[in-house]
């Protein structure tokens, strides 16, 4: 049986104004505004969507992964998507969205102008389109996948063109604890503290090998990424938490940051390679839709139990674009959600959500404030705060400024 009770808060928070005096027995109304962890969706779509399903999204997630495949990010040497990505990012971040960039190194949807180019050339123009990536977007997207599927990358041609894989051979050159010092120290030198990912697919030893050995050799990622494309079918609840344990040895925040189930026929057992199984058609079903949304609370409650776990990107919220064109979105390509949908906004804003309550403070100025850990919003006096509330108990300070709005929040002690 799991808990999630370990992400709740109980805290007092103590309201005082410009004078320094507590503001003894007022009327207060506190909301949450956003989980402390992350629940996030892949989102290449959504800042042009239509309004409809951008209220979807926005009604479940507070998390946003947006495309930053060099590939698609620089197709012609040195002409960047950095105004179209800007743009999408400044709409995320308005709505009060947190974002992450996905991938800043990756052998797959590659530039295959780099391919041409000496040994020497890929790499410098790698480690300047990396420092180039973080400094241009910090301040919107701070938080990085660093580097993707390292753990394959040396062994993966994909060279369809018959052109050499630049980024492959890199790693074949450099190693892979090389190649992810690469991608970490490029993105940590401009300064701007970001928060960087390793991402992979495969959730075994050889992974786990891999973090030991960047670890000893001091390469320092902020979390681990582990992906979850489950189209052959969930993997249960014991075995999710199986791989929590695992990976949570090495002391760094666990995301999962592809997570996919699917609402039609599950991918046959004997496909090895995701990618081989692209049918004609791949509708969701009746049968498969009510499965996905039972699997999707399990899964979710899993993760939520298991207190390494800081974040989870779901890889897409629409069947319309979906990878290899699985039913593996939480809306229909009408733009109906679908069992999961309603099932996750059950546990992620009901369940597990704060809502807006009224209040009043005591003598002291102080009101208690239960629900799980994040970001809540205190008003009062028509004028408010935002306090960041820690799983456990504690007390926070806030002051307010009638007519000015929101100075300052800090935590007592």
């Amino acid at each position: 049986m799991t808990s999630v009770d370990h992400r709740r808060t109980r805290s007092i928070v103590t309201l005082s104004g410009a004078d320094g005096l507590p503001m003894a027995h007022e009327d207060v109304t506190v909301r949450q505004v956003r989980h402390a962890m992350e629940f996030g969706c892949a989102a290449f779509e959504v800042a042009g969507a239509d309004p409809a399903y951008q209220d979807l999204w926005l009604g479940l997630f507070d998390t946003a992964t947006l495309p930053v495949y060099w590939g698609r990010y620089e197709p012609r040497r040195g002409e960047t998507a950095l105004a179209d990505l800007t743009s999408a990012a400044r709409w995320f971040v308005d709505q009060g969205v947190r974002l992450k960039g996905h991938p800043l190194v990756w052998h797959t949807v590659k530039a295959p102008w780099v391919d041409r180019l000496s040994p020497d050339e890929a790499e410098r123009l790698l480690r300047g389109r990396v420092r180039r990536e973080v400094r241009d977007l910090a301040g919107l997207i701070d938080t990085w996948d660093a580097i993707n599927e390292v753990v394959i990358m040396p062994r993966f041609t994909n060279e369809p063109d018959g052109i050499p894989n630049a980024i492959s051979r890199l790693c074949a050159r450099l190693g892979r604890v090389e190649m992810v010092r690469l991608a970490v120290d490029e993105a940590r030198s401009q300064g701007t503290s970001p928060r960087l990912l390793i991402n992979d697919f495969d959730l075994g030893p050889e992974y786990e090998r891999l973090i030991e050995e960047l670890l000893e050799a001091g390469v320092r990622i902020d979390a681990i990424g582990l992906q979850s494309h489950m189209h052959q079918g969930f993997r249960g609840t014991d075995q999710v938490l199986e791989i929590c344990d695992r990976f949570a040895r090495f002391g760094l925040p666990l995301h999962w940051t592809e997570t996919t189930l699917v609402s039609g026929d599950l991918m046959p057992r004997d496909v090895e390679d995701l990618n081989d199984f692209q049918p004609a058609e791949w509708p969701s079903t009746p049968e498969g839709e009510a499965r996905q949304a039972e699997e999707a609370v399990q899964h979710y409650t899993a993760l939520v139990s298991h207190p390494a776990v800081e974040s989870i990107t779901y890889w897409g919220m629409g069947d319309a674009g979906a990878w290899l064109g699985a039913p593996a979105g939480l809306v229909r390509p009408d733009g109906t959600p679908k069992p999961a949908y309603d099932a996750l906004r059950a546990l992620v804003r009901g369940e597990w959500w704060a809502d807006p309550a009224p209040a009043r403070t005591d003598g002291r100025g102080r009101v208690v404030v239960e629900g799980f850990a994040g970001r809540y919003e205190v008003r009062c006096r028509g004028v408010a705060a935002e306090v960041d509330l820690a799983a456990g108990n504690g007390a926070v300070e806030v002051e307010l400024v009638a007519g000015n709005g929101a100075l300052e929040a800090r935590r007592a002690g």
